[in-house]
């Protein structure tokens, strides 16, 4: 166990392997994703599409089998429901570090399909992410604030029209959708800034989630509520975890069911959005006494 180093020596051993491991993957994602986009015919991006998945969640399996083997750390699952990897799911979850993707990533292997993250724009430029999450079909989305789109107008609706061209390509097969509703991975500075309401989330964006059932609604078969949290981990987690320090890790999913009363439009129709955010509202709401229960039983 590698856990019982000094830090100097896990931190440039970890880094080193989780490094291969994601350009390892990601350059073999790419390389399909390539196939798939000089020939776009159906025969061949179905089972290109399979091959792609498959790698997805072998990446997450491959990072997290060097998290344990460089961590002491305890894996903390519990699910209330059931998954099936043939069902459409779209996720809900909180957000605290990068870390959180590899998890969900592992996560989903073998229990539920490969998941699709939506992901800043910016994120296209970073080395082997970019372009595998491109071969992916993963949405890049560009946030633009009020006073942007009061001077370019013709750009708003701009990041709907993207998780709905998106959203077409996942009806293909089985896809687990993820969305980190907050928008920002939480820290206290944020929490203060943003004068959040709840005591370990920032306030939940109901915006695209809203558009993403609205699109896909009759294809989801469940939303998952996933509560991630590190509680014996005092700053960032993902430097603990490559430090080999991080010691524990508590996922909680409850599945809750596609109803009409969360599939509508959200722009449009006044009395269905203030709905559909009481909905996330309370979501969010059980999903912060849940995480204040689970810090204190630690």
């Amino acid at each position: 166990m590698f856990s019982i180093f000094p830090r100097f020596i896990v931190f440039p051993i970890h880094l080193t392997l989780q490094m291969i491991s994601l350009a390892f993957w990601a350059i073999s994602i790419t390389l399909f994703g390539l196939v798939k986009f000089i020939l776009p015919f159906s025969f061949i991006t179905k089972p290109t599409n399979v091959i792609l998945n498959f790698m997805m969640c072998a990446f997450g399996i491959c990072s997290v089998s060097l998290i344990k083997c460089m961590n002491k750390v305890e894996l903390d699952y519990a699910i209330e429901g059931e998954l099936s990897k043939n069902e459409w799911y779209l996720i809900v979850a909180n957000h605290l570090s990068w870390l959180d993707i590899i998890l969900l990533t592992d996560f989903a292997a073998g229990k539920i399909p490969a998941p699709k993250f939506f992901l800043k724009k910016e994120l296209i430029w970073l080395p082997f992410v970019g372009l595998g999450a491109w071969a992916l079909d993963m949405p890049f989305m560009q946030r633009y604030n009020k006073a942007f789109l009061q001077k370019n107008p013709h750009l708003e609706g701009k990041d709907i029209a993207t998780t709905k061209k998106s959203c077409e390509k996942f009806r293909q097969l089985p896809t687990t959708v993820i969305n980190f509703v907050e928008g920002n991975r939480f820290t206290p500075e944020k929490q203060q800034l943003k004068q959040s309401a709840f005591i370990n989330l920032l306030p939940p964006k109901a915006g695209g989630i809203a558009f993403t059932l609205a699109t896909m609604g009759e294809l989801f078969t469940s939303v998952l509520d996933i509560t991630i949290i590190y509680p014996e981990t005092n700053g960032s987690p993902m430097m603990a975890m490559l430090n080999g320090r991080l010691k524990k890790v508590i996922i909680r999913v409850n599945v809750h069911p596609v109803t009409d009363e969360i599939v509508g439009d959200y722009f449009k129709d006044e009395k269905f959005k203030l709905g559909f955010q009481e909905w996330l509202n309370s979501i969010w709401q059980n999903k912060d006494k849940l995480i204040t229960e689970l810090k204190g039983t630690k």
